[in-house]
């Protein structure tokens, strides 16, 4: 690839953007050091980390650090609590399903997953929930529990303190190796909930007022599940999705070897596994589904809160399924979890040059003119609204189809095993006689490229097998050098930023991650703390499931669930690494990081096979920092105009509307984020139907609803507006209408804490006139 070249404008301009950022930086890192303080402090401290014995089959293993002491048996603390007593004479499962808003911040955040410099919150489209499932065996001996959560990831800060909660409520009960947290992978819920300096950057700083949201939900979501527990059973099915995704770098994908593509039909994982859950009366619970997508049909322009198409397939279902309530009520579970959606796009159109209309589908990504910058994939849709809807109903309907034809039941015994790794660490056996070893963390050039559903700031390219002298001598004078032993570690990768070898204000990358695995009989649920390509899971499905056979457990279904426990970027094959592309580059550990995964796995699944789960240790825990960079954006009081109030109509709704057509009115608001704090109202916005017959106001939709929007306005010195939009669906009845918002406004006075004061709007009244 030729090298690029430099105006001596752009060399400035790069230069000036560069500078500010590493003074960012370094000032950041100076606020944490001499200030050493965290937005609202967590009530609940330091949560430990010890887990108290595991249960596998019929014995209690005890866990123990790793030879650096006696194996001793650890106490658990009485649950505060009591257990739930469980029928034990029938053939299936206890199944419990618990839901539970876990929203966070709507406003002055971060968007996390595009890492895209502006991208804040500024309302919401959807709510986020964390969807929870306990299955446990009849005599209530063995459980496990899954946790599919609408948020980008999983964050080792948010595992540790939802286990330490769990830990005090329920005892021994719920511990590490059998509490599963994946996240769905939306790219359009808030960030600050992580304590790595990457994503900590990337947040513009922790919010605890996120994260204490996240945490409640999730723990709620778990509290609901473990109080419904029911005896039941589990049936599972297996289908094509069509027309849902693509593989965003298939030039990547033609490295793996040519015998092993020929093994499979597509360059991405098109089935889906999906777990029907009902009682022994056949009144239906819930489903788990696992496929491989990523959601990102919501683009990095947006600024809604969301869960994607994956959040619309749940919305559909649980709306079908729990007629008469409102989106999030009911009793219905259904969550459709992330697998191995690496190299898997939404955006079906392909990449196209935005200046030209051509494709952009080669090695780089990059457009003749432009760059990288003008290649860009789109979805189905005509806009970011729609591609998500058309995208997640395709899901929804494959799951709806398997889902009423699933007859296969799940019996058999639960088990599970888990340790934590030191990845930076591990040795590879490639063959009997040659080893390898996974790097200290580090990031590639590519890694600034971004990809085709979201290229970087700046103009990188994918595919950088070179450094560049210019962003190499910035990053050494900001940050220094990366060690010769990293360079050498991560070959082809170019190293941009050596992570690994950044330890200030915090580490800036996880060293200790989770390796995973339960079952549910034939079922093996493998937790991965990243993103796998679709080569990377389909190798590490086939070894897990050659390592349960190897041991006499044979015919079984091993599924990725991806975004577990702790966010490690990407993991790709070894061929693909080779490539350097976004995903490649992104692939911390080094080029063997799937190699020293498979091997991890297999070790997880050789003991549950061999019922010598008791025997692993534990592994070097993870750390949990309690002192992290508070967030850039400040909190400031609230102000209305004068002679208005909050709440107060701006911009009223028409008189009269017809069906398509979008309501739109606009308030005097305060900032949303207060919401998070002061949870007196579940929603910011009502759409409410008159009902003569009664004489009442029936609430239709809410800010959960697909159809509402919530948008956001900042002004100046504490001023806002707030805009409530309610696109009319075809099944809206004729009749009078009315829309009214929420929220939340911060006040202080002199010498004194701020207080948040709870507040609604007048209605804004108008009549839907047809229903055609």
């Amino acid at each position: 690839m030729a090298k690029r070249t430099f105006s001596s404008f752009e060399i400035f301009l790069i230069f000036l953007l560069v500078m500010m950022t590493g003074i960012t930086v370094a000032l950041l890192s100076l606020l944490f050091i001499t200030s050493g303080t965290i937005e609202n402090h967590t009530d609940s401290g330091v949560p430990s980390t010890q887990s108290p014995p595991a249960t596998q089959g019929s014995a209690a293993p005890q866990y123990s650090t790793p030879s650096r002491a006696p194996t001793t048996t650890q106490v658990s603390p009485t649950p505060s609590t009591p257990k739930t007593t469980l029928f034990q004479n029938f053939s299936g499962y206890h199944i419990g399903v618990g839901r539970a808003d876990c929203t966070g911040q709507v406003s002055d955040i971060n968007l996390m997953g595009f890492s895209k410099t502006g991208q804040y919150a500024r309302g919401i489209l959807t709510r986020l929930y964390s969807r929870a499932f306990i299955m446990a065996e009849p005599d209530g001996s063995n459980r496990v529990v899954f946790v599919s959560i609408d948020i980008g990831m999983v964050s080792q800060r948010l595992r540790l303190e939802v286990l330490s909660r769990l830990q005090n409520k329920y005892g021994s009960l719920y511990r590490r190796d059998n509490v599963i947290l994946s996240g769905t992978h939306t790219h359009s819920g808030p960030a600050g909930y992580f304590q790595y300096t990457t994503f900590v950057i990337a947040s513009e700083g922790f919010s605890n007022r996120t994260f204490e949201y996240m945490v409640t939900g999730i723990v709620k979501s778990i509290e609901i599940a473990h109080t419904n527990m029911k005896p039941g059973k589990i049936f599972i099915n297996k289908g094509t999705v069509d027309g849902a995704q693509i593989n965003r770098s298939p030039t990547s994908y033609l490295w793996n070897p040519q015998s092993e593509r020929a093994r499979y039909s597509s360059n991405t994982d098109k089935e889906m596994v999906l777990l029907k859950m009902v009682d022994l009366n056949g009144e239906e619970l819930g489903l788990i589904s696992w496929f491989a997508i990523h959601p990102v049909s919501m683009r990095n322009t947006n600024h809604l809160v969301n869960s994607d198409n994956v959040g619309y397939a749940s919305y559909l279902f649980e709306q079908e399924k729990n007629k008469g309530y409102l989106p999030g009520e009911g009793p219905y579970v259904a969550a459709f979890a992330s697998s191995n959606l690496g190299d898997v796009s939404p955006n079906v159109l392909g990449p196209h040059c935005t200046n030209t209309g051509e494709s952009c589908e080669n090695a780089n990504s990059s457009c003749p003119i432009g760059g990288a910058s003008m290649c860009v994939a789109m979805g189905p849709g005509q806009d970011m609204f729609e591609s998500t809807q058309i995208i997640g109903r395709k899901i929804y309907d494959k799951a709806k189809e398997l889902y009423e034809s699933a007859s296969q039941e799940v019996t058999g015994p639960l088990a599970s095993a888990h340790q934590w790794v030191n990845m930076t660490d591990v040795t590879v056996w490639l063959n009997s006689t040659h080893t390898a070893k996974t790097c200290k963390p580090a990031l590639g050039y590519s890694f600034a490229a971004g990809t085709i559903d979201g290229f970087g700031t700046l103009n990188f390219t994918q595919g950088m097998t070179e450094g560049d002298s210019f962003w190499d001598t910035l990053r050494d004078q900001v940050l220094g050098k990366p060690s010769e032993e990293i360079k050498e570690c991560h070959k082809p990768k170019p190293v941009l930023l050596h992570t690994g070898e950044l330890l200030k204000p915090h580490p800036w990358h996880p060293d200790i991650v989770d390796v995973q695995i339960v079952t549910l009989g034939f079922l093996a649920i493998t937790a991965i703390p990243g993103e796998f390509t679709t080569m990377s899971g389909r190798r590490l499905r086939q070894a897990v499931q050659e390592e349960f056979e190897a041991y006499g457990m044979l015919n079984m279904t091993v599924v990725i669930s991806g975004l577990c426990n702790v966010y490690t970027h990407y993991i790709t094959t070894y061929e693909e690494y080779q490539a350097q592309r976004y995903e490649a580059a992104s692939t911390i550990y080094g080029p063997h990081t799937l190699s020293a995964y498979i091997q991890l796995f297999r070790v997880l699944a050789k003991a549950i096979a061999t019922d010598t789960v008791a025997n692993l240790s534990s592994g070097p825990e993870p750390p949990f920092f309690e002192q992290l960079m508070s967030p850039l954006i400040p909190n400031i009081v609230d102000r209305a105009p004068a002679g208005t109030t909050f709440g107060d109509i701006l911009l009223p709704a028409n008189t009269t509307y017809r069906v398509g057509e979008v309501v739109e009115v606009t308030f005097v608001g305060a900032n949303p984020k207060n919401s998070a704090e002061n949870r007196t109202h579940q929603t910011f916005l009502t759409v409410e139907k008159y009902e003569a017959t009664s004489g009442t106001w029936q609430i239709t939709h809410n800010d959960a609803s697909w159809e509402t929007r919530f948008y956001w306005h900042k002004g100046l010195l504490g001023l806002s507006n707030a805009t409530i939009q309610w696109h009319i669906p075809d099944t809206a009845q004729p009749g009078s209408y009315r829309i009214k918002y929420f929220g939340h406004s911060r006040k202080q006075d002199l010498l004194k804490p701020a207080v948040l004061l709870s507040f609604e709007s007048s209605p804004s009244v108008f009549e839907v006139i047809t229903t055609w």
